[in-house]
């Protein structure tokens, strides 16, 4: 089981204490000389270990915000010479993160962010964020981005994977990219922008971009089955494809209930998707990462969700554990 949350001593006794062995740290800002240095890097490192749990990934600024709120927004919007001072900043930080020890770099390559509609009660009355494609309502361009084309959209990804896929190969750090959630129609995409990273041909293009073995994906099943009609029954070949070809690093493990276009989330076991299907089929196709929780129902009275997902980290224990005794 690994995860990603906040890194500080509370945290992380807790996760010791789950079981969890493996973490992605929480923020790092886009300030190289603050968190960035090989001294900054290797200190958070030592304080994961001190937990008795490995470092296995820290997210690059380059979270899942909308281009209006993302700390690196050159990179997407192409502007000019601040792009490519971001993207030597991205190289310093991979080289960095090499040097301290740590072996995964997660990032996005969003414009427009995680979209959701109103959330709805799922099991219990829990509150479950959604998403409604008819019943949402497109505000229409971001003024700094534009219309972007899937055309305009590959020919920024190419450019950035161009200048740091070397790096990271260089540095043996993977670089784990999330894919865009949700999807949205093509040919209309969602505020102007084609969602080129929100299907599976999507995906297969963008790791197509790089035989490398450290470029890869955050694989998020969740999102993943948000991409299909029948997630239930689909998602298990997606799994095969991707890990087989050695592109999952990463693994947010996470139901839903309905499919492309209009769906909710769920507790793993309240899905559509047989998450003991699903996790034996990362471990036929030779997957060996982390198993992650990732968005999870808002019980009443659990406003930060530690309830939530301390019943998901028993939830993927005691699959692993079954995995195991199979084995």
């Amino acid at each position: 089981a690994g995860h990603q949350h906040d890194h500080s001593e509370p945290t992380l006794q807790a996760l010791a204490a789950f079981g969890v062995r493996h973490i992605c740290s929480g923020h790092l800002s886009r300030e190289v000389e603050k968190d960035w240095t090989v001294d900054a890097l290797t200190r958070l490192r030592k304080h994961v270990e001190s937990f008795g749990i490995t470092l296995d990934a820290v997210p690059l600024p380059l979270p899942s915000s909308n281009i209006t709120r993302a700390e690196m927004p050159e990179i997407l919007l192409a502007k000019d010479p601040q792009r490519d001072r971001a993207i030597e900043d991205i190289r310093t930080m991979i080289r960095n993160a090499g040097k301290a020890g740590i072996p995964m770099l997660k990032y996005n390559l969003t414009f427009i962010g995680v979209v959701s509609t109103e959330p709805v009660p799922s099991r219990g009355g829990a509150m479950s964020r959604a998403f409604d494609f008819a019943a949402a309502k497109d505000p229409g361009p971001y003024a700094e981005a534009g219309r972007i084309t899937e055309e305009v959209y590959w020919d920024r990804i190419a450019y950035f994977l161009k200048r740091v896929v070397p790096v990271a190969e260089e540095a043996r750090v993977k670089i784990a990219c999330h894919p865009q959630d949700p999807a949205m129609p093509p040919g209309k995409g969602w505020r102007g922008v084609e969602t080129v990273l929100g299907s599976p041909a999507g995906l297969r293009k963008f790791v197509g971009l790089s035989e490398s073995p450290y470029h890869g994906l955050n694989f998020c099943q969740g999102t993943v089955s948000e991409m299909l009609e029948k997630p239930g029954e689909q998602i298990y070949d997606v799994i095969r494809e991707f890990a087989g070809r050695g592109k999952i690093f990463n693994v947010h493990f996470r139901n839903i209930r309905g499919g492309f276009l209009k769906f909710h989330e769920t507790f793993p076991d309240d899905g559509d998707v047989d998450m003991p299907r699903a996790l034996r089929a990362y471990r036929d196709a030779g997957y060996a990462g982390m198993i992650m929780p990732d968005h999870v129902p808002t019980i009443a009275g659990d406003p930060t969700r530690q309830k939530a997902f301390a019943f998901c980290f028993g939830y993927i224990q005691a699959l692993l554990q079954q995995l195991r005794a199979e084995a």
